[in-house]
């Protein structure tokens, strides 16, 4: 094993309560568990999370919600005690097997989709699109006709969503407009004279970014005595996006930095990613390192070498050079201090090397965290000029 994830599921528990407390008691929160947990492991978080007590996980599909049935069947809940699971990314034919036998809620956009699941009785939720033009049907006339067809296909109309596409932009007009369409959305159900039990919007950004008008989600459920709920990923794990400021994302270059909201001070990393010393040696002054040479030691120096490379997920972007520094990991001395050592030249595929002169007491086989405390999916995102999201799914431990 050259590295390995380790998972706080202490952590994982107290993230979801700050995200209860911060949408209140009337909003429910579904957790939102697709890409394997966002790296984490899709059927250990699902228990976890499930035993926390949350109402609904957010699969992207049949084949992901079938797993986390299974780990959940395995983990000995009842399945009257376990979690509604929504497939939220779409389905084919030949998933709806599947989505009868493991209990699954699909999202439908579409008379096809609704036509696949004729005479199941299956329950299901249609989602809207309201701006993201992604996955969702039209407001207005192809609303009215989706919701006719599910009637006739004897379906239940179990909720209604849909996403913003700028929730981490403060006092956005792009989220303001949707939440227009999404108010003449629920009006057209409740006129249709359908009572969904859910209305649901919004992310772990609308929660640490909260509309103007909060709790808009909440008043709006009322309108059709439904119960309001937000669906959380990122913010499960311990990192939020940051909240720009005036302008829209298309508009304005990345920003990797952010205040300390709220929401955000309570939330702690729920993954570590570790590795070993694969290997110390001593490089002279003038010795260069790596790939293409891009560094070379300016003064005696000691490194340690690292099983891990971008084809496990860390990223290339962490390299440095002489002139521009990259990454680094947290190894403990002898004095059993925490302590940084950067990165050095290139990662490459397997390997990376690390300074660790004046580091004493070090040894092949101590470990090494790659992300976790002291080195977070935001410092990742930052060098590599992304976000925390990709970072974390992107690992490849084993």
């Amino acid at each position: 094993m050259t590295s390995w994830i380790e998972v706080s599921e202490q952590r994982l528990a107290g993230n979801l309560r700050a995200l209860m407390e911060s949408v209140g008691a009337e909003t429910e929160v579904l957790a939102v568990v697709k890409a394997n947990a966002y790296g984490h492991g899709i059927e250990l978080c699902s228990v976890a999370l499930a035993r926390a007590g949350v109402p609904w996980l957010g699969v992207a599909d049949a084949s992901e919600g079938a797993r986390v049935r299974r780990a959940l069947d395995a983990a000995g809940l009842a399945r009257i005690d376990q979690p509604a699971i929504l497939a939220m990314c779409g389905f084919l034919p030949e998933d709806v097997e599947a989505i009868a036998e493991h209990a699954l809620t699909p999202v439908v956009w579409t008379a096809e989709q609704v036509g696949w699941l004729q005479g199941s009785g299956s329950a299901v939720h249609v989602e809207v699109d309201t701006g993201m033009a992604r996955q969702g049907v039209h407001p207005g006339a192809e609303l009215v006709d989706l919701l006719s067809e599910i009637q006739a296909a004897n379906l239940l109309l179990d909720g209604v969503l849909t996403h913003f596409c700028a929730a981490e932009v403060a006092h956005s007009k792009l989220t303001q407009a949707q939440q227009w369409r999404f108010e003449a959305t629920v009006a057209q159900v409740r006129d249709k004279g359908l009572a969904p039990r859910w209305i649901h919007a919004g992310s772990s950004s609308s929660v640490d970014n909260p509309p103007q008008d909060a709790p808009w989600l909440a008043k709006l459920a009322k309108t059709v005595g439904a119960r309001p709920m937000v669906r959380c990923g990122i913010a499960l794990y311990g990192y939020c996006l940051p909240i720009e400021q005036g302008r829209n994302r298309a508009s304005q270059t990345l920003d990797r930095g952010g205040a300390q909201t709220a929401l955000r001070s309570t939330l702690r990393p729920v993954m570590a990613w570790k590795t070993r010393i694969l290997s110390l040696r001593e490089l002279s002054t003038g010795e260069t390192v790596g790939y293409n040479a891009t560094f070379a030691a300016p003064r005696p120096m000691r490194l340690a070498m690292l099983p891990v490379g971008y084809a496990d997920g860390l990223r290339r972007e962490m390299s440095s050079t002489n002139a521009r520094p990259g990454g680094w990991v947290m190894l403990r001395g002898r004095d059993a201090v925490d302590r940084r050592a950067p990165i050095v030249g290139r990662v490459s595929m397997n390997l990376t090397m690390v300074d660790v002169t004046g580091i004493d007491g070090l040894h092949v086989g101590d470990e090494v965290v790659l992300l976790g405390d002291g080195i977070t999916a935001d410092d990742h995102a930052r060098l590599a000029e992304t976000i925390s999201y990709e970072v974390l799914c992107a690992v490849r431990a084993g």
